[in-house]
């Protein structure tokens, strides 16, 4: 049991995109806290594995988000077996972006999954959300959300938009006790990362360092520790809001490590 967070054992969550390395990471921490979870993911190896690994307390179920069906089928699994939900995380994503190369499918298929797939989850979920008397949903924004990169304009857009969407989420399920936020991490150790580094932890830090001012990339436990936070009742008063989990990215301005004035007076 993580102190603080007595509230949360024998409730339920469900985290779409649970079997990636963020995903993972903040279904272990659900877990730790005597919640009840529900990996909802496409990849059955790694999702089964990590229910497996938790034991009594965690399932998983092969989900594909933008099969209204899947979806329907996921969250009634987990309100029969964890005796409700209690707990959205949609945290499920698409890194499918070609910047203004990408065609029109392209763009429909990435906010298909960064998008409109959350609000068909919350909406699967809200019947449960009401018999429980209330809910608290996290959604994963990004830094990406409020810069721009070059070269990326799918990703970023559907971020932004889920920035906004929590808001209407809060606005309008505020009245039935249900706390919508986000969660906007900067670089984290992910599964796009390792793939891309070829798991060199070492160089990603390298690369992250000259704009976080931590110097370094965030680890998924840090990011999940923001997500328990969120769902518990010591945010009881926080809803409608996009937290930043980024190592001071957000916090950093262009200028970065390198101080300016010296430069203008050599």
């Amino acid at each position: 049991m993580v102190q603080g967070f007595e509230g949360m054992r024998g409730k339920s969550a469900i985290v779409t995109g649970g079997a990636t390395l963020i995903g993972a990471g903040v279904v272990r921490a659900l877990h730790q806290a005597g919640v009840k979870v529900m990996v909802a993911d496409i990849n059955a190896e790694a999702g089964q594995a990590l229910a497996d690994a938790l034991g009594e307390g965690a399932r998983f179920r092969r989900t594909d988000i933008t099969d209204d069906a899947d979806v329907e089928a996921c969250v009634a699994e987990a309100a029969e077996r964890h005796g409700g939900v209690h707990y959205l995380v949609n945290l499920a994503c698409s890194y499918l972006d070609d910047g203004i190369a990408s065609p029109r499918a392209d763009w429909l298929a990435s906010l298909n999954v960064n998008l409109v797939s959350a609000v068909m989850v919350l909406k699967a979920v809200r019947p449960h959300f009401q018999r429980a008397g209330g809910g608290a949903v996290v959604n994963f924004t990004s830094i990406s959300s409020g810069v721009a990169q070059t070269g990326r304009w799918l990703y970023p857009v559907g971020k932004a938009a889920m920035v906004q969407l929590t808001r209407s989420m809060a606005m309008d399920l505020a009245g039935e006790g249900v706390r919508v936020n986000s969660v906007s991490p900067g670089w984290t150790w992910s599964a796009i990362m390792d793939q891309l580094t070829g798991g060199d932890r070492a160089k990603t830090d390298r690369v992250a360092a000259p704009f976080h001012l931590l110097r370094r990339v965030g680890d998924p436990a840090e990011v999940a520790n923001v997500v328990l936070f969120l769902c518990s009742d010591l945010a009881s008063f926080v809803t409608g809001a996009d937290y930043a989990c980024d190592g001071g990215y957000s916090a950093m301005g262009p200028e970065s490590y390198t101080p300016a004035i010296p430069q203008l007076m050599s």
